[in-house]
Parts: structure tokens; sequence; C-alpha cells
């Protein structure tokens, strides 16, 4: 019989303060909708500052079998997007991350047709999608659905006045790479705000593409005719540096994000800063000092410019060890607390309540035999690792890959103890 899958875990134990400057990669949720985004314009595409993580690779793989011709070298990718394209997104490859979807709009724009599986990604609750679909069905798209799949075409699309009763980061992306290419003008009302839609719409009017007021509520877009390839340089990421400077607040110490964008951390470094951590901007980035017990705080998840629903599970493992109560609200995806037990596991003080987590900081956590089920719940659990007494060992180190590069090489550099093991 075939052996089962080798899964991979991190050991981590604590090790005293971090110190030291630590770069800060490229943006995952940007990068992946750039690769999207080339599919638009015929020629050969340059992205740099590209991280090299696992949904990068899929992604390239997604583009490579539509026909785009996708190489790196070093953070450099090359995309050479030919005249022909095939608009399918199969299942095998979007089933393992959702941002797949993303090829939905340039595909109707480009080629008239899109056959798209269903998205997959990180389990946490259903996203519906019915928002990018009525979107772009008021740009003159038709849909049906059958057996898992969405079959799109039209006949040209036309501008239209799209407003989103919620301001979906997915739907802005795919309802402004389609705009770019409809005749006539768009509007996108309650339009996500998140730096990474300012990066999308930079990367597309580098491509000659006429967009107006990415990063407010309201986007305008003059459809053009044609588009040409670009040369463009991702934005870092500011979850990864959430991360760094999470994994500081708890085991304490001097840090610099190298890279790092603090105004893109506005309201997170403020939230931190109530709870103890002293931020400063750096001439190399972001400047992360903390010496004292985290001090408990009330937080509640919102669209950009609030906390991000990616930051919350940092935040819950570091009220968990904080000197009071705090209480996390996620207003944004229901059944985001799946990491919840695992950090109860080490010995963390929580009870949920519906879309409330209410979190009682103790002493300090004790190592555990504990499991990752998405990206930043693995890196919630490292974060708590490094307070926790004793050795932790988090199983399902692959979903980190997804979404963080040389995460663990970058934590050593620090002072940190964690090393990778196959399990």
């Amino acid at each position: 019989m075939p052996s089962a899958p080798t899964e991979s875990a991190l050991v981590v134990r604590p090790n005293g303060p971090l110190k030291g400057s630590v770069p800060i990669s490229g943006a995952k949720n940007s990068v992946l909708k750039l690769m999207a985004a080339a599919l638009l314009a015929p020629g050969t595409h340059t992205v740099h500052n590209v991280p090299d993580i696992t949904d990068v690779a899929v992604m390239s793989q997604l583009l490579d079998h539509m026909g785009v011709v996708v190489r790196r070298e070093g953070s450099t990718l090359t995309l050479i997007v030919g005249e022909e394209l095939i608009a399918e997104a199969p299942y095998e490859l979007v089933a393992k991350m959702r941002a797949s979807i993303a090829v939905l709009g340039p595909l109707l724009a480009r080629c008239g047709t899109a056959s798209v599986a269903m998205p997959g990604g990180d389990d946490f609750g259903p996203r519906p999608i019915d928002m990018h679909l009525r979107g772009l069905e008021l740009l003159g798209a038709e849909f049906t659905s059958s057996r898992g799949i969405i079959e799109g075409r039209c006949d040209g699309l036309l501008g239209a006045n799209i407003v989103l009763e919620f301001p979906s980061v997915g739907a802005t992306e795919n309802l402004l790479m389609a705009a770019v290419r409809a005749k006539g003008e768009t509007t996108i009302d309650n339009a996500a705000r998140e730096p990474e839609i300012v990066d999308l719409a930079a990367f597309l009017s580098q491509m000659g593409a006429q967009v107006t007021g990415a990063g407010s509520s309201t986007i305008s877009v003059e459809g053009t005719e044609r588009l040409s390839p670009a040369e463009f340089t991702v934005m870092p990421d500011r979850i990864e540096a959430a991360t760094f400077l999470a994994a500081t607040g708890v085991a304490g110490g001097e840090v610099t994000l190298t890279g790092a964008r603090p105004d893109h951390l506005d309201l997170l470094c403020q939230k931190f800063g109530d709870m103890g951590i002293k931020t400063s901007p750096d001439p190399d980035g972001l400047w992360v000092f903390m010496n004292e017990r985290l001090h408990s705080v009330d937080v509640s998840t919102l669209p950009y410019p609030g906390i991000a629903t990616d930051f919350k599970p940092l935040i819950v493992a570091m009220l968990t060890v904080g000197d009071d109560v705090g209480i996390v609200t996620e207003n944004l995806f229901t059944g985001r607390f799946r990491y919840i037990d695992e950090l109860i596991r080490m010995g963390a003080d929580i009870r949920t309540e519906g879309h409330h987590a209410v979190v009682r900081g103790v002493d300090r956590l004790s190592g555990a035999p504990v499991r990752a089920h998405d990206i930043r719940a693995g890196a919630a659990l490292v974060v708590a690792a490094l307070g926790a007494e004793g050795e932790t060992t988090i199983v399902g180190a692959e979903h980190l890959d997804r979404g963080y590069e040389r995460f663990v090489d970058k934590l050593v550099a620090l002072g940190a103890d964690i090393e990778r093991v196959s399990v």
C-alpha cells in the first residue's frame, strides 16, 4: 500500500527576547492578483519582490495551464502571456488556493469566456463569491454553474455603476481587472480600500489602464481596448510584518522589520501600543521594542483601515499571556476560531461566544503538541509557543509555506529556537 503523505512540524522552545532585523517579503495577497492581472495583456511582464511561497507556485501552475510561461529568477517573476489563452481554471489547482478565483475577471475581459472551478483555500467558513458574479453580470457577463464549475461568457464587457454590499477585497479586485478592458466608464462604490488594491491599480496603470480612486471607497475606471505588459515591484507583506510584530510582543526584544510600510499598519501599531509594544518608523522600515508583560485590550476586526481578520489569530495568541481580560470580535468571517482549541491545549483561558472570543491572560502558556489548520493559525501558534514554557510541536507546517517565505530561517536569525522536522 502507498505510504501516507509526510507532514512536517515546527518545534519551538522559548529562548528569550528576539533581537536583530528581519526582511519583510513581498505581499502574498498582492502578487497573486498581479499574476492574474498579467492575463489582460499579451507580452512579457516582469514582477519583482515576489515571495518564494507555495501559493505563488500554485498560481504559476494555474497560469501555465492557461498557456502562460512563468519563470522565476531569485525574487523576480517573468510572465510571458501569449495572444491565445486557455480560459480554464481546473479544480485540482483552484482547490488548493482561494485566490485562484481572481482569474475570472481577467479571462472574461480578455477572452470573453471563462471556466473556473469553485475556489478552495483555507478552511475557516464559507466566503461566497456572489458579489464577484453580480458585479461581473452588471458589466455584461452571463454565468451558469454546474457540478462545482462556473461557466462565464460575454460579448464584450460594458462599463457600469456597481455598488458592493460589502467592501470585499476579492470582488473589488476581480471587478477592477474586468473593468479596465470594458467599454466605457465603470464605477465601483463601497470598494475595498486595502493597500493590495492600490498595488493592483498601480500595476494596471503601468499596463496602460486608467484607474482613479484606488484606496478610497469609490474606484473609477475608464476602459481601455488594449493593454501592454508591465514591470512592477510588489509591496511588502503587511501580514508578515504583523506576525513579527506579534512575535516580538510575546518573546520581547528589539527588532527592525526591514522594508515594512508603517503606513499600512497604522491602526495595528496603535492597538499594539495599547498592549505595551513600542513601534516607530525607521529609515529601513519599522522598529519594534518590547520589555514588559502584554496589556490586555479589546479588538474588533473590520475592513481596512480597521484591524484585518488575518491579524486576529496573532492578537488572540498575544492576549493569552496578557495581564487581564481581552475580548476579540470577528466581524468579517464565520468559523475562524478553530485555532483556539489548540491554544487551550497550551493552557490558554479562552471562551468563545458566537463572534466573540473572551481571552483571560495567564502568566505563561505550556508547550504542547498542537496542529495548524491554516496559514495564520499556524503563525499564531508559533507566536504563542515563543512565550510558552517547554517545547511546542506544531504539526501542519506546510500551511505556513503558503504565505511565509523562509519563516523558520527568519525567526532563527532573530534568536528564536525553532526547527522544522518531519512527522
